[in-house]
Parts: C-alpha cells; sequence; structure tokens
C-alpha cells in the first residue's frame, strides 16, 4: 500500500529558524526532523524547493529541476570548507519571525560567491570529482540552467523574452559566445545547485533514516520566465515572435466573475506525447529524487485544462480542453515504476470534470485532497465533512494557500461557518487548531497533515499565503528558534498513537 495510515505535518524550509534571515538545509531541518519523530509523525511536506523568481513565490519558480540557492546553509558551507568561520561574522539584524526577501536574497548571494570562490581556490581532490560528477550526472537540465540565469544576471534580471533574439532564440552561434564569455558565471551556478543537492539529499536520508518521508510538490505548470521555457519553446504554445498564444488560468465561478488569469505557457501535449513524454518524465525523476512522495497542484489539468488567448485582460473568453490523461501516467509508470503521487484536486468542477478527474486518480491509485477548513459551510452533506471521506484521501487542516486554523476561526470565517463547527466539533473554539487536528487525525483518511502554524495555534498574522495577492507577506512567515518544544510533540504523538497513525 502507497499510502498506509499515517500523518504529518506541512512546513517549507524557508520558515524554519536559523540566524540568516531565511530557513535552510541546515541543523534546523535537522532538529525538524528529531521533532517529527518524536511526534511519532511519518510525513514532512515541503512547497516546491524552486529558485523563485519575481514575488518570491515557489510555484513561480526559475526552473522545475534546479533547487533555491537561498536553501543552502552557510554553516554547512563552513564545515565543507568552502567559507570561514569570518565569513559569517557580522551578519545583518535579520528579523527572526519572518524572511525579508529584498534583504536576505543580497546578503546570501554575496555569501555564495565567497563560497564559491573558496571552492575553486582550494578545492579536494574528492570535492572536484564530485562536483564534476554531479555536473555529468545532471547535464540534461543544468547546463541550459546554468545558462539562462548567466544570461539573466547579464540581463539585469529581465525577463528572456527581452534579451537580444540571438539568445532569445537559442542561436547556436551566440549561445557559444556566451558560454564562452560568462564560463565563471555558468560555473557559479553549478556549483550553487551542487551545494543544494548536497545539502538536500543529506537532510532526507536523515530523514529517511529515522522514519521520516518527504512530501514534494509539482506545480502543473511551469513560469513563462523559466529555464524550461526558455530552453524547451517547443513544447509550449508559442508564435513565431516567440510570444504565447495561450495562457493558463481557470474560468469564472463562485468566487470570481471574471476568473483567475495565470497567464503561463500552455504545453504543447501533442509535442510531448511525440518525444515519450520524456520532459515530464525527467521532471518526475528530479521531484523523486529530492521526495518520497509527490503532490501535483492543479491536478485536473491532467485530465482538462481552461485555456485563454494571451492578450486578455481576464480568464472570462477561454475554453475547456482535454489534457494527456492516463496516457502520461502509463508512461511515468513504465518508466518509475508504482510512484506515490498526490492530487490536489481541488476547486469547482462540472460533474463530467469531476468525474474524469476520479477515475484517473482511482486508475493509478493517487489519493485527492480535502480541507477542513472549507468544511463548515453548506450543513452536513459537505464533501469536506470527514463523515463523508473514503479513506483514499489526504485530510488537511489547512494548506499554504488557507488561513491559519486559529486565523480561519477568527477572521475569515462566517458565523454560521463558526456555528458549524462548533457543534461538529462538540467544542467551543477556544482550541479550535487542536479540534480540527484531532478531527484530521481520527478521520478514516490514510493520510492526514497539519500545518506548523496550526500545531502551534498561530493566527492570521502567520497565514503563508493569500491566492491572487503578490509579494509580502506572503511566503514570508518563519519559525522562531524553540517554538516547537517537547509538549507539543508529545501532545501529537498521542494523538497519532490513540487514531492509529502509527508505524507497526
Amino acid at each position: 500500500m502507497k499510502f498506509p495510515r499515517r500523518s504529518g505535518i506541512l512546513l517549507h524550509p524557508t520558515s524554519l529558524p536559523g540566524p540568516f534571515g531565511i530557513g535552510d538545509l541546515g541543523d534546523a531541518a535537522y532538529r525538524f526532523v528529531d521533532f517529527l519523530a518524536s511526534a511519532r509523525q511519518t510525513y514532512w511536506q515541503v512547497l516546491p524547493l524552486s529558485p523563485t523568481g519575481y514575488g518570491d513565490s515557489p510555484y513561480q519558480g526559475l526552473s522545475a529541476f534546479a533547487g533555491n540557492p537561498m536553501l543552502i546553509s552557510p554553516e554547512k558551507l563552513v564545515a565543507a570548507g568552502h567559507l570561514s568561520t569570518t565569513d559569517l561574522q557580522n551578519v545583518p539584524a535579520f528579523p527572526a519571525d519572518c524572511v525579508d526577501f529584498g534583504r536576505v536574497i543580497p546578503y546570501k548571494s554575496e555569501l555564495l560567491d565567497r563560497a564559491f570562490a573558496g571552492f575553486r581556490a582550494q578545492p579536494s581532490g574528492d570535492q572536484r570529482a564530485s562536483f564534476e560528477r554531479f555536473c555529468r550526472e545532471q547535464s540534461a537540465w543544468l547546463d541550459d540552467f546554468a545558462l539562462f540565469m548567466a544570461l539573466k544576471e547579464a540581463h539585469q534580471l529581465h525577463p528572456w523574452h527581452d534579451w537580444e533574439p540571438e539568445f532569445a532564440r537559442r542561436q547556436p552561434a551566440a549561445l557559444a559566445r556566451a558560454r564562452q564569455a560568462l564560463a565563471d558565471e555558468i560555473e557559479k551556478h553549478k556549483y550553487r545547485q551542487w551545494q543544494f543537492f548536497e545539502q538536500c539529499l543529506a537532510v532526507k536520508r536523515y530523514a529517511n533514516a529515522r522514519g521520516i518521508r518527504i512530501i514534494g510538490d509539482i506545480p502543473l505548470y511551469v513560469a513563462d520566465d523559466s529555464s524550461d521555457v526558455w530552453a524547451n519553446a517547443g513544447l509550449f504554445h508559442f508564435d513565431e515572435d516567440l510570444e504565447p498564444t495561450v495562457v493558463s488560468g481557470v474560468p469564472p465561478d463562485y468566487f470570481s466573475k471574471t476568473g483567475q488569469l495565470w497567464g503561463h505557457p500552455i504545453y504543447r501535449w501533442d509535442v510531448l506525447k511525440q518525444d515519450g513524454y520524456d520532459w515530464w518524465l525527467a521532471r518526475f525523476r528530479m521531484a523523486l529524487t529530492q521526495a518520497d512522495v509527490v503532490r501535483i497542484d492543479h491536478f485536473r489539468g491532467f485530465y482538462n485544462y481552461w485555456e485563454v488567448p494571451a492578450g486578455e485582460k481576464t480568464a472570462v473568453k477561454g475554453r475547456w480542453l482535454y489534457g494527456p490523461g492516463a496516457d502520461l501516467f502509463h508512461a511515468v509508470a513504465a518508466a518509475l515504476g508504482d510512484v506515490s503521487i498526490i492530487a490536489e484536486d481541488l476547486g469547482d468542477f462540472t460533474p463530467e470534470s469531476r468525474a474524469g478527474v476520479d477515475a484517473l486518480q482511482a486508475e493509478f491509485g493517487f489519493p485527492g485532497m480535502k480541507v477542513l477548513s472549507f468544511a463548515f459551510s453548506d450543513g452536513s452533506s459537505d464533501p469536506f465533512l470527514p463523515h463523508n471521506f473514503r479513506r483514499d484521501f489526504v485530510v488537511y487542516t489547512g494548506t499554504h494557500d488557507n488561513d491559519t486554523a486559529a486565523g480561519w476561526y477568527q477572521v475569515t470565517s462566517t458565523e454560521q461557518e463558526r456555528d458549524n463547527a462548533r457543534r461538529y466539533l462538540r467544542s467551543d473554539g477556544s482550541d479550535i487548531a487542536w479540534d480540527l487536528i484531532r478531527l484530521g487525525w481520527s478521520s478514516v483518511a490514510d493520510t492526514a497533515i497539519t500545518t506548523a502554524q496550526d500545531v502551534l495555534s498561530l493566527g492570521h498574522w502567520a497565514r503563508m499565503n493569500t491566492p491572487s495577492t503578490i509579494g509580502a507577506p506572503n511566503w514570508c512567515w518563519r519559525l522562531l528558534p524553540g517554538q516547537l518544544r517537547g509538549d507539543i510533540a508529545t501532545r501529537l504523538a498521542e494523538l497519532t498513537g490513540v487514531y492509529g497513525r502509527i508505524p507497526v
């Protein structure tokens, strides 16, 4: 069984505590694994680990394959001999409870540059061999990504569409000149990726050795300004000027009269199929290198997706088209075996679409999602109430896109929802976060996940993201040192044992 009865916590690594302005893959990551083990948990769920661009969202990554260099631990670079202890002196006074991306990114980038210089000045034979082996083994994506980043920096971080046509169109002679002129910058970005994967996989090994599995995250779409699109423009619907002809979104619904215009380029699924879905297979292979289980964001897009003509100001004038469906996942199974995938299947569906997505999930055993903060609007028939669940679901108190449980109850819910919740939970609402944790843990859903904010009963201010908004405070929340105390682990461990989510 891919999903036995287990539970875990959602916490993005940027939210870990530490002195360098942003959580990283250093000691705090290992201590969080220890906390999970002491709380008798099985899963650590993270958001996409991609390098971020404008808005700092992990769902608008610069690459579907690369890791975020901001997650590299400076202290681990000291241990590797690439930085000295003096390099970590005079750290700016970053806020402890949030990430100030505008200050953190230049600080850590300069620190990573020093580490790269230190590596090149005195690399050990083993380290140089490890770096060169990494570059060879990951060349299929790494060469393009490092060149993309070097060119992006040479163009003051402007999107690739704004570069000279010879670079935007990847003319071989122009790229050859760039590789020569930008050789040091290209190697710098390869170094950063090597160190990210060294640290990321070390944390994963530590977690796996203690019975903790990592749940990663794959967004369905990739950002237009990404190395993936720049290097593989033929896989997307572009015109002869390399401008998208159609873009992603969702149609008008109860929540928005104009829908949501996301703006990602749309895949040419016919071309991907002709190639045996090689790009997607490589993407799944990378995701399952970084994680043990993968959640696919906007899974329904594999069944059907909303396509909007480029240039539209809203998502109203679009159309539904069918995605690759089972064909893609048969290819994934043939190449990678019986993979563990969670399908993010939330949102409004027509009966035909709901049936199609359900059938696709059932064919491959991909559980869907239930979010408890959605459960108290429509009475006893609400599909998010646990008495209406099947076992093949992952139940969440909330996700990164929801308010915290306490914030939902205190700020963003209606009085009717609060009354429904109190009556359903037989609670006065004074400990609502743990009421919802207990509800999820006691449900029949095979997998139960809560957030670090909810085990701490934090309020609205600790919300990780508010959809359809950009910039701070989105993605900024951080744990404080020592905030996940032993008594919290004990309380969660007790619930986990009571409701049978303990590995046998």
